[in-house]
This record gives C-alpha cells, structure tokens and sequence, in this order.
C-alpha cells in the first residue's frame, strides 16, 4: 500500500495544518480487517467527485475506503480523471471505471480503444458487466479471461432492468466469471437500491443472498446496498465483515459506524459483556 499521508492536506479556513490525533481505542466493538482488505470492502460510487472533492473524503474516511468506481460513464465527460487516479494510487486506494462504460465499448466495436485510455490513465481495475447491454455469459467470460493478464477484473453479476433475479443462475455466471480470472463478483443492487439482490421497494431478496454466500462465499463477492437498512441487514445476516458496493462518498462514515456497532441499528453486533 503507498504511503499517504492525509495530514500533508488541510480543510481549515485559515491555512494551517490540521490538528494531528490518533483515533480512540477505548471501546469493545467488532473487529474490522485492515488494508489491504479481501473481507470488509467498503466499495465507493463516485458520481462525478472533483479531485478537490476526493481528497476532502480521503481526509475524513480514506482510511474506510478500498475501491472507487467511477459510476457509469461519468469518466467520459469530466475533467480531472487522471487527477482521481493519482490521488487514489497514493491513498492505496483501487480505482476502477463503470461497467456501462465497457458494455458501450464492447458494443460500439471500440474495446481497443477503450483500453488504451484505460491504460492512459493509469488504471488497472477493470469492471466487466452484461446488466445494461446484451452480452452472452460465455463471450463476457471470454472477455475477462483476456483483460484479467493485465488488468484485477471486477465481474458484477446481474441485470439492471429485470424484475426478477434467479439465485442459481447467478450463482452459475458468478462462478463461471471467477473461473476465467475474475478477483471478485459485484452483486448487482444499482445506485436506487431497488433492482437484483433488491425487489422494486427496496427489501432484500433473502433467498438470493443465501444462495450466493453458501455457493460462492462472502469473501469474492462485493454486494451493492446503497441503502441504509440494506446495509444493516446484510452485516447481520452476513457479517460485520462483509464486502459492501454503491456506497455514496457521503455515507462512508455512517456505513463504518454500522460495521462497528456505533449505531442503533447493529448495536446487537457488540461484544457481549464478561460477566466479572
């Protein structure tokens, strides 16, 4: 992981150095991993942040965050990209583009070229994904097996538009994309909260969930849960650890909170009390 240092930045309005502090450890919560993380992702969706933006999060929660992705095809119409992929390389932070990008290159014939911006750009995180365009499960295996010699390939599993997710299905393209070198599967949730592993109001498809954690295993899957109480509810059916995507830079904090029983909502997550 690169050296970062947070404290070299400063939000005070008069200039001068932030206040240096070491966090409390006083009190008995939920052990969380530390980086570099393969349980407990904290996966950001980045909207179109300014690299002023990023490194104001960075700041505050950088310590909280494994892996950005740079939402859909916002990449492609802001400035200050290589910017973003520069200040994530020094947080040891993983960057990626959306997939909805890759689909629309793949279908456009112009993968080439969508490669060699990616490489332009220092980028070495690609998301490989079929939820938004036609793209047969054996070509998009295909297709991770030969990006996954250069690039870490982040598969999402998952349509955008279906009503209705089938468990094994999903659990058969997740393994599949895992056997053509894929590092990890994205559990499609969408940015709403309310498409794949989530019915049109939100609740969770449980049965999904369960099929996916006792077929594939938590650790290589990364579940979208934009949402509060879809946070809440897969850290205690899953675990504390649990690999969560699509969280908002604004909802970074709040989610570690959750992961370490700070809230109300997972104080059941706490250690139990030795009776002395």
């Amino acid at each position: 992981m690169a050296d970062y240092d947070a404290d070299r930045l400063t939000l005070r309005l008069d200039g001068l150095p932030p206040a240096r502090h070491r966090p409390p450890d006083f009190l008995d919560l939920p052990e969380r991993t530390v980086k570099p993380r393969r349980a407990g992702i904290t996966h950001v969706l980045d909207r179109g942040m300014s690299p002023l933006e990023l490194e104001s999060l960075l700041q505050t929660a950088g310590e909280h965050i494994d892996l950005i992705k740079l939402g859909w095809g916002t990449a492609y119409v802001t400035r200050g990209v290589a910017d973003k992929v520069a200040i994530c390389r020094e947080a040891g932070i993983r960057i990626s583009l959306g997939g909805t990008l890759l689909e629309i290159a793949v279908e456009q014939g112009k993968l080439e070229q969508y490669l060699d911006w990616t490489r332009e750009l220092g980028i070495d995180h690609v998301e490989v994904s079929n939820g938004s365009l036609s793209m047969a499960a054996a070509d998009k295996r295909a297709l991770i097996q030969r990006l996954a010699g250069e690039f870490t390939v982040i598969a999402e599993v998952g349509s955008k538009g279906a009503p209705d997710a089938d468990a094994d299905e999903w659990c058969e393209e997740m393994l599949g994309d895992l056997a053509a070198g894929a590092s990890w599967v994205i559990a499609e949730g969408r940015e709403s909260g309310t498409a794949g592993l989530f019915d049109r109001s939100g609740a969770v498809r449980r049965e999904l969930v369960d099929c996916i954690v006792h077929a594939i295993g938590a650790e290589t899957v990364i579940f979208e849960a934009p949402q509060r109480a879809q946070q809440t509810w897969l850290l205690e059916h899953v675990s504390p650890s649990v690999n969560l995507g699509n969280i908002a830079p604004e909802d970074v904090i709040p989610l570690e909170t959750l992961r370490r029983g700070l809230r109300y909502e997972t104080l059941d997550l706490l250690p139990r009390p030795v009776n002395r």
